[in-house]
């Protein structure tokens, strides 16, 4: 183990106590009186703090420094528009399509062979389940649309897809409902199909929005 070195170089006494006791030299020992406590009254203090203070000069060219206040805005302030918000929260979602829930629109479509709980939908929907095929319906005739459904739902089952994607239009160049949309919900509720579906929903934006659908299936018929 290494000895620190000591700060202080010059220790004159360090030996005084071994010289001491080999000449059998004994110090009288020093007993210090005890004072008495003396507690001074707030008065005493501050007399004792005058006397203290008495011959002390202040400095010169000390100046006090005033708190500054802060300045009032000359004019009156126009108030907050209560609608700024929502005009901002309109505006980006004209200009970025940012804030836009389909699920809050009327052309939004879900439905069920069963009952499943309301959290199933919003996962669908969100796109929690990786789509594993499609089938495009746009611009079909109603016959050739349901052959090539068929096709494909039958072809998806055989395959083990549980999560596809059906494209089938807005509907808009109908004179009436969207004939695709509408003969597609009832595909999936009725009929052949209705065993393997578990639910659907409209898509999102990135993937049609209203037109088009996710349909999540059964791994065996129900």
């Amino acid at each position: 183990m290494t000895h620190r070195r000591s700060s202080i170089g010059n220790r004159p006494f360090k030996y005084l106590g071994n010289l001491l006791a080999e000449k059998n030299i004994h110090l009288p020992e020093v007993c210090l009186p005890e004072l008495p406590v003396c507690r001074l009254t707030p008065l005493e203090e501050n007399h004792l703090f005058q006397q203290a203070m008495a011959d002390v000069i202040p400095l010169a060219g000390r100046k006090k420094i005033a708190p500054v206040r802060p300045r009032q805005r000359s004019g009156k302030q126009m108030p907050e528009d209560p609608d700024a918000e929502a005009i901002d929260q309109l505006k980006q979602l004209v200009e970025t399509g940012d804030g836009f829930v389909l699920r809050h629109t009327a052309e939004y479509v879900e439905g069920a062979t069963g009952r499943i709980p309301p959290e199933m939908f919003r996962r669908i929907h969100s796109g929690y389940f990786s789509i594993q095929g499609h089938v495009d319906l746009h611009g079909l005739n109603l016959k050739a649309a349901r052959e090539h459904f068929d096709g494909f739902m039958g072809h998806a089952i055989a395959s083990g897809k549980r999560a596809v994607l059906v494209v089938h239009g807005r509907g808009r160049s109908s004179p009436g409902p969207p004939v695709l949309k509408r003969n597609l919900f009832r595909w999936l509720v009725s009929g052949h199909w209705k065993r393997w579906v578990i639910a659907f929903t409209s898509a999102r934006s990135c993937d049609g929005g209203t037109g088009a659908t996710y349909v999540l299936l059964r791994r065996r018929p129900r």
